[in-house]
């Protein structure tokens, strides 16, 4: 089968670790016998240093004409002015509003074999495997007004934290799609005590969750839930969260996997409703692994790239709907770390620890 895949290595560490990740697609292509276009666009600071804009048409055309995107890392110090106009982040926000990517899947799984690389005790870490779901493309980064300014008493900002019910009801329905495929405990995370749209969430949760009586359903207020991350990471098993709660905590919990490094994550304008009967098939998507673009380390050839590798993987699942495919590069994940292998980020324990190129060409030849 042929399919485009849009990539948008963007800035610091984001080529390195997405060139990894498409040394393990062509690994696939032989395997399986597929044929995937590669096709490159600009995107964050080195979009604005050669076109003046995070996210040129041309590029933002490329992802509406693929089969999915691949996505690296955009940002550093040199795009860091808090005055400027133009700003990198710029260019993945534009994406998402674009695709109507509203759902962010952020899986954290705890490699037994990495346990001893995570600060959290080892006892804590037993049978972590959960799923975060965030809203992209509501909140406070989307929603108006939105802007700085200064008057008489000095500089001022505002932000505003706005849902509608359908935003809601639609990453709910995300949530307990996933749960219903996995073990049916879903934790809807608010602040119901203070903000309004806390109360809101949690009276449209409550009556979602009707629709799904085979699920377990606990609300939690969201500094509880960043405790219970830590104190009892493995009760979790697929949280929902509104788009600012969402990024802390998923954050928060790459801590237990031992590193940022360690994870991937979907952002997808849908998933089938499987309550409803429908089958899962292919669905929009932009593909990212969760870090920064860490450009102290840009360039030396000592990034991870096992969260680009495995964010590919989801991209192989949702997307294109190669089940067998996604599982490969995801067992030769696990292999290689079994095997022990570590880049420096996930050397807790010592083992064989090799280079950015090293791991991604390892992980290829085990497809």
């Amino acid at each position: 089968m042929e399919f485009t895949i849009a990539v948008l290595p963007g800035d610091g560490i984001g080529p390195d670790v997405t060139g990894e990740a498409l040394r393990v697609l062509e690994a696939v292509a032989r395997r399986f016998g597929h044929a995937f276009d590669a096709r490159e666009g600009r995107i964050g600071g080195n979009a604005i240093d050669a076109v003046g804009t995070a996210l040129p048409d041309e590029t933002l055309e490329t992802c509406n004409g693929a089969d999915a995107v691949l996505f690296g890392a955009v940002g550093g110090p040199k795009w860091d002015d808090p005055g400027a106009r133009v700003r990198p982040e710029d260019g993945i926000l534009g994406i998402r509003r674009s695709m109507g990517l509203f759902a962010n899947l952020r899986p954290v799984r705890v490699e037994p074999m990495l346990a001893n690389s995570s600060p959290i005790k080892r006892d804590r870490l037993e049978g972590v495997d959960m799923i975060v779901v965030r809203e992209l493309t509501g909140g406070l980064y989307f929603a108006k007004p939105k802007k700085r300014w200064r008057n008489s008493r000095g500089r001022r900002g505002v932000d505003t934290l706005r849902y509608t019910e359908e935003e809601v009801v639609r990453i709910l329905r995300v949530g307990f799609s996933l749960a219903m495929a996995r073990r049916k405990r879903l934790t809807s995370v608010d602040k119901a005590n203070v903000l309004e749209t806390g109360r809101l969430w949690r009276e449209i949760a409550t009556e979602v969750a009707d629709d799904y009586p085979d699920v377990e359903v606990e609300h939690v207020l969201v500094d509880n839930a960043a405790m219970q991350l830590i104190v009892r990471p493995a009760h979790f098993d697929v949280v929902v969260a509104e788009n600012t709660f969402g990024d802390i905590l998923t954050d928060e919990a790459s801590v237990l996997s031992g590193s940022l490094g360690m994870l991937p994550s979907a952002s997808l304008a849908g998933l089938p409703d499987h309550a409803s009967g429908d089958r899962a098939g292919p669905v929009n998507g932009l593909y990212e692994p969760i870090h920064g673009s860490a450009p102290d380390i840009a360039g030396q050839g000592i990034a991870n790239p096992i969260g680009a590798i495995l964010s590919l993987a989801m991209l192989l699942r949702h997307s294109l709907g190669l089940e067998a495919e996604a599982t490969a590069v995801e067992q030769a994940v696990r292999g290689v770390l079994a095997e022990g292998y570590r880049t420096r980020d996930i050397a807790g324990d010592g083992g064989d620890v090799v280079g950015t190129v090293r791991m991604g060409s390892v992980i290829a030849g085990r497809v």
